[in-house]
């Protein structure tokens, strides 16, 4: 580890924007207000199957060779409201899924449901949180039900780098209300930014480890993990060197950083680490 290196406290990944542009569908009226373009960080995300039982967890679609989902059997024709506001996309016969519907979501995460019956909008509307945005299927053999073997809809999200993640997990680290991190004015990395970072690092690269602000090798393994993006080609060992911190001030440099990429982190480089740790999605 670099000297000057231990006590510093930021290690972020910037996510790619992937909001889907479909065809201009214009705002429509749904329930008596107006569906238009969302707010970023107004997604309003929640669970709009929390009243459903769980035939298939996540950790059942991975031992079954799936990417991971969650399944909840319904009446075919039931509505599926929108977790959160966003940009419809419709993929009609997608492949097992059948009918999938995808909610491009304005902070870069996307939401899909499958083996739907149909479809409710056009690709490019614009809808608000739990606004109905398709028709639940997966009766065997029947139109859009994909491989479905019986009704239910099939829930996963995919957040910012293209992976696909488990909703509730991520709805369940919406709820913690982490505070921002004064790093990025101060310079001075602490728990308060290194929360942020093991927060940002559990949605992107899958850190199980606590959110407790102080950082260990998991959260090093995982900061290691997500800086290939960034040019870092070390060895994942959860011990961050010269090459570590080099590629976190690649980073960095995306939000503000001016300063020489030879990865000895100072409070310039922080504040840029931190400016990006501090967006709502990482709260």
């Amino acid at each position: 580890m670099d000297k000057g290196v231990w006590m510093v406290e930021n290690s972020p990944g910037i996510g790619r924007r992937t909001l889907f542009r479909g065809a201009a569908a214009g705002a429509v009226t749904v329930g008596g207000g107006l569906v238009s373009a969302a707010p970023a960080h107004a997604s309003g995300f929640y669970n709009p199957f929390r009243a459903y039982a769980i035939s298939s967890g996540w950790q059942d679609h991975l031992n079954r060779g799936s990417l991971g989902g969650i399944d909840y059997p319904m009446s075919v024709s039931t509505g599926l409201p929108a977790c959160g506001s966003g940009t419809i996309q419709n993929i009609p016969y997608n492949g097992t899924g059948g009918h999938t519907v995808t909610i491009y979501h304005p902070n870069g995460y996307r939401t899909q449901y499958m083996h739907l019956s149909s479809f409710r909008f056009a690709n490019g509307t614009s809808v608000a949180s739990s606004t109905v945005v398709g028709y639940s299927g997966g009766a065997a053999g029947s139109d859009g039900s994909g491989s479905s073997t019986g009704p239910h809809v099939h829930w996963h999200m995919i957040n910012p780098s293209g992976v696909r993640i488990d909703p509730l997990v991520y709805l369940a680290g919406l709820g913690s209300g982490l505070p921002k991190t004064t790093t990025e004015s101060d310079g001075v990395p602490g728990p308060i930014m290194w929360m942020r970072a093991q927060n940002w690092l559990r949605i992107e690269q899958g850190y199980s480890g606590p959110i407790d602000g102080y950082p260990g090798v998991n959260t090093y393994a995982a900061l290691q993990r997500e800086m290939r993006e960034y040019g870092y080609t070390g060895p994942i060992d959860g011990v961050p060197g010269r090459y570590t911190w080099m590629a976190v001030q690649r980073l960095a440099a995306q939000w503000g950083y001016t300063g020489p990429i030879d990865g000895v982190m100072g409070p310039n480089s922080w504040r840029g680490f931190a400016r990006f740790l501090n967006q709502d999605r990482w709260d």
